[in-house]
This record gives structure tokens, sequence and C-alpha cells, in this order.
């Protein structure tokens, strides 16, 4: 039990991360298109079971789609991370220092959840090729995945030395 809320919340602590490089990245010109808005407007989609937008800024605009994009971001930050122990597992982790790079390997690994469901759910296609603008829908979600990972395996270093 203990690991599933330890990876709930380095998942938290990992979305947080990840926020911030997206915003660093996006202030020199790295930025996959993708915000709150978008995100809250495809999920509330969910309802009338569309899973899949022709082009979500032509959706019909969502009352509340930014505070619906920003829970479902922090969710499924979350809720991914409770993969790692199972990820950790497999790779055989023993030292305390390898949390740094397997976070950024399973950071890594999560890259394909924005290029294979997330883009293409907001009409974009396959890894963002097709966005309306110009993004750097390759190389942004590569860059934001990492510091996701980074602030998992982060979370699991102060863990195992403050709690263990």
């Amino acid at each position: 039990m203990d690991s599933f809320i330890i990876s709930f919340i380095a998942g938290l602590v990992g979305t947080a991360f990840m926020d911030l490089a997206e915003f660093k990245l996006a202030r020199v010109g790295y930025c996959s298109g993708v915000n709150a808005a978008y995100i809250g407007r495809w999920v509330h989609g969910f309802l009338k079971l569309r899973f899949m937008s022709e082009d979500i800024e032509k959706n019909e605009s969502v009352r509340v789609e930014v505070q619906i994009g920003l829970l479902f971001h922090i969710i499924i930050g979350g809720a991914v991370a409770l993969l790692y122990p199972l990820f950790i597992g497999v790779m055989g982790i023993g030292a305390l220092s390898e949390h740094l790079v397997m976070g950024i390997l399973f950071g890594l690994m999560t890259t394909v959840l924005p290029w294979c469901i997330l883009m293409p759910g907001l009409g974009w296609g396959w890894f963002g090729l097709k966005t309306p603008f110009d993004t750097e829908s390759i190389v942004a979600p590569v860059l934001s995945h990492v510091a996701y990972g980074l602030g998992i395996g982060f979370t699991y270093i102060l863990y195992e030395v403050i709690v263990l």
C-alpha cells in the first residue's frame, strides 16, 4: 500500500516538475501547443462519448475547461506514476541513486501518452504532426516528460532517505 501512496505523490511532484519545465521551455520556443483549456475541452467531450476531435480549437468552449484540464492533468500524472514500482521491479533497481536514472527512463516512456493518445485526441494526429500552428510537438513532450520522471525519481530518493 505504501508503494502506491508514494508513487501517486511522486506522480504529483513529477507533474509539478513537468509544468515548470513546460513553462520554462515555452519561454525559449519549445512548446507542444497543448494547454489546460484544450485538455479540459477534450475531456469534457468524454461525457458525450467523443474521444477524438477533428480540431479541438473548433470545438465549443466549455465554461470550466481550464479547471477540468488542470484537474485531469494532475490526476493522470499521479495515476501514471502508479506504474513506477512495477517499472523499477522489472528493471531490477537496487541503489538509491538509480532512482534519478530510472525516473528519467520512466518519464521518457510516458512520452507515448501525449504523442499517441492526447495529440490524436485533440485532432493533431500522431505525435502532433498536424498541429494547426508552429510547435515543437516531438521535442517538447520528450523534455517535459524527462522532467516528470526526474520529479518521480527525486521523490523516491527523498522518501527513502527521510522515511526508510
